[in-house]
């Protein structure tokens, strides 16, 4: 029950509807019986600055960034994480004394279904398929991981091009190179991990494929297939992937083990990630 005591979280976006965040986290909040509300706001670029002083006028304590505002919140911030700075996105803010502060939990949400997958990291060699920012998070998680190589794939010169120079003074040390997309298939045969942060297969384009025939060749059962898209569940990508014999990964567990860090700094106790899963399964495929 909401009361006059209830503590408010949220996340601010634009468009903010289709978040699957007040799912998980209400249910977890539900769990644990504390006496808290994750609320969604819609919230225009041209609002931003706005808003942001209005959730702290109104006792937000925290809330979570997505698309657009990634990037147009860190001036806002006193303070942002070494990661997200790295990164170039904060998708995590809390209140401080000092102000509001931001991090980036995207790349632990996507190393965390891969620690349990028995490789020595520091021989794997990862490609990355796509350049946008959900590829930064991914990224600074291959880092974390200590892969020995990740090889990034786009189809603009220009852009990957900025891409590798935006990494060249990063905190994060990682042996990155940039490719166009027709090297793919030179490149598949040496990798472990193969990561899809495109928009290539989700939900109304499910017939289509970052991937060609040609390509599917290279793809072995040591390969892990990685797709940050959860729905539709799985992609076409990971259903030609295990076809293949490679382990699939799809983006929900993502969605929930970044959600869950967030939670868990807001908080500052332990949450039920299984509560936050199976909250999602529900509601995906009720």
């Amino acid at each position: 029950m909401i009361t006059g005591k209830t503590h408010l979280l949220g996340i601010i976006g634009y468009p903010v509807a289709h978040s699957l965040s007040p799912v998980m986290q209400n249910a977890a909040i539900e769990a644990l019986g504390v006496d808290y509300a994750y609320v969604p706001f819609a919230v225009s670029p041209e609002d931003l600055t706005a808003a942001v002083a209005g959730l702290r006028a109104i006792g937000v304590q925290g809330f979570n960034v997505t698309i657009p505002h990634k990037q147009s919140i860190m001036p806002l911030l006193a303070h942002t994480s070494d990661l997200a700075q790295a990164v170039g996105a904060v998708n995590t803010v809390w209140w401080t004394e000092s102000g509001w502060a931001g991090t980036n939990t995207d790349v632990e949400g996507f190393i965390a279904p891969l620690r349990s997958q028995a490789q020595d990291w520091s021989q794997v060699k990862a490609i990355v398929l796509g350049n946008g920012g959900a590829a930064r998070a991914v990224v600074a998680g291959c880092a974390q991981l200590g892969c020995a190589q990740v090889q990034v794939v786009g189809r603009n010169a220009e852009k990957l091009q900025d891409f590798a120079r935006s990494w060249e003074n990063s905190p994060i040390s990682v042996n990155l190179s940039t490719h166009l997309w027709e090297e793919l298939p030179r490149l598949l045969p040496d990798a472990t991990l193969l990561v899809n942060t495109t928009p290539i297969g989700m939900s109304g384009h499910t017939n289509a494929s970052p991937l060609t025939p040609e390509d599917l060749q290279h793809i072995t059962p040591k390969t892990i297939a990685y797709d940050l898209i959860y729905t539709p569940r799985p992609t076409l990508f990971l259903q030609q992937a295990a076809a293949q014999g490679a382990t699939p990964i799809d983006g929900l567990e993502m969605l929930v083990q970044q959600g869950a860090v967030g939670l868990k700094q807001w908080l500052q106790q332990a949450v039920p990630i299984d509560v936050m899963q199976q909250s999602l399964l529900d509601y995906l495929w009720q």
